[in-house]
């Protein structure tokens, strides 16, 4: 087996969007593609180009009529009826509008994720990169979250399909992993855990400890739901009990993550409070979890992650430096006042809306202080001893 980790990407994966002020914003994909770039950390030899999903693949998870209303409403001609019918399946809302192609540029993003599993499930590479999948809200029936079809899902289930492999999926998205939770709830062979904002304060309302499986996979859905702002160093806390905890019940062959990065304080669409250290060790973590337990199978995707200036080019790059085995990681850890390229800055600087960080890392000691920070952490504490007492 390979020891070289892959990276799923090219520029059609831009095409999914929503279009006017719609918060989910790829060109987040080309700001860490550059940063990448600019510390010579991608390469053209390290890149895979996505595919697309056949309808076969998409049926594995998705009901024929969702479908089908996702293709009517692709149509630059679809009609009214066309648009009414596909609000009944959660599209053409204002969270999921209806985009041209809609059905063709997703069914493109879910094969990018069949693709890094098939690389690899297929022993060609260890790890595998998809910053474009993620879209973790999607159910069997409908759209949801800005979420068109479920890429993680399918990708999980073509896995069961070809190799009857146990699959970890993680996602620490800071909302909910509703669909994939969903997809697998009475599945045995796929154990879904999620760290995420509580439910009952944040879309989709759902990720609550006594969530657990159900029938045969009863046991096998595992949902931390972390206090509103809570800091870097009880979020670390719960996710590496959490994944210690669950990697040695379950033992999967391989781990797929969702790697959202809205937990982070300046992210628009939350109230959690972290700075960059999560996205530092977090998949240090998950990278030594899948070394120690799979074998180093580690198939990772993108997710949310709404401020896409300050935030996502940095977390999303330190995700593929540990994936990649790249030496300036090893120096982030040494010096967390590291510089972020300066070229890269000055060309992005004049587009962004707010000042760029100058560094890799933040420094929340410089952030004003969150009240209640003892309350919260004893009560993530709390969560937590109840989400892990049958595991």
């Amino acid at each position: 087996m390979s020891t070289s980790a892959i990276y799923i990407y090219h520029q059609h994966l831009l095409d999914y969007r929503f279009g006017g002020e719609h918060p989910f914003n790829q060109q987040r994909l080309v700001l860490t593609n550059e940063l990448l770039a600019d510390v010579c950390a991608l390469d053209a030899g390290q890149i895979v180009e996505p595919r697309s999903a056949s309808m076969e693949e998409l049926l594995t998870i998705h009901e024929p009529r969702f479908i089908e209303a996702v293709q009517a409403a692709s149509a630059p001609n679809r009609s009214k009826d066309d648009l009414n019918r596909a609000a009944q399946y959660g599209i053409n809302t204002d969270d999921t509008p209806c985009f041209n192609h809609m059905h063709e540029i997703t069914s493109y993003v879910v094969g990018g994720s069949l693709r890094a599993a098939s690389e690899v499930m297929s022993g060609r590479t260890r790890r595998a990169l998809h910053l474009g999948g993620g879209l973790h809200h999607a159910m069997p029936d409908r759209g949801a979250g800005f979420c068109v079809y479920n890429d993680a899902s399918v990708a999980i289930a073509s896995i069961r399909r070809q190799y009857d492999a146990r699959v970890l999926y993680i996602d620490t998205d800071v909302h909910h992993g509703d669909g994939v939770q969903l997809s697998f709830y009475t599945d045995p062979n796929v154990m879904t855990c999620s760290i995420h904002e509580s439910g009952k304060f944040l879309f989709p309302g759902t990720g609550y400890v006594h969530e657990r499986g159900n029938a045969e996979g009863f046991g096998y859905a595992l949902n931390m739901p972390v206090e509103p702002y809570t800091e870097d160093a009880s979020w670390i806390e719960c996710f590496e009990t959490m994944l210690d905890k669950v990697i040695r019940y379950f033992r999967p062959d391989v781990i797929v993550s969702q790697h959202g990065c809205d937990a982070h304080a300046y992210d628009p669409l939350s109230h959690v409070h972290c700075s960059m250290d999560i996205y530092l060790h977090m998949p240090q973590l998950i990278r030594a979890a899948a070394d120690t337990w799979c074998e180093g199978r580690w198939i990772a995707l993108g997710g949310g992650g709404y401020d896409i200036w300050r935030v996502v080019p940095r977390a999303w790059s330190l995700l593929w430096l540990t994936m990649s085995d790249h030496p300036l990681l090893t120096e982030l850890q040494h010096n967390c006042s590291l510089l972020l390229p300066e070229q890269w800055l000055n060309k992005w600087q004049s587009h962004s809306p707010v000042p760029l960080p100058l560094t890799w890392l933040d420094d929340p000691v410089t952030w004003e202080a969150m009240p209640r920070r003892t309350e919260i952490t004893a009560k993530n504490k709390e969560i937590l001893q109840l989400a892990l007492q049958y595991t």
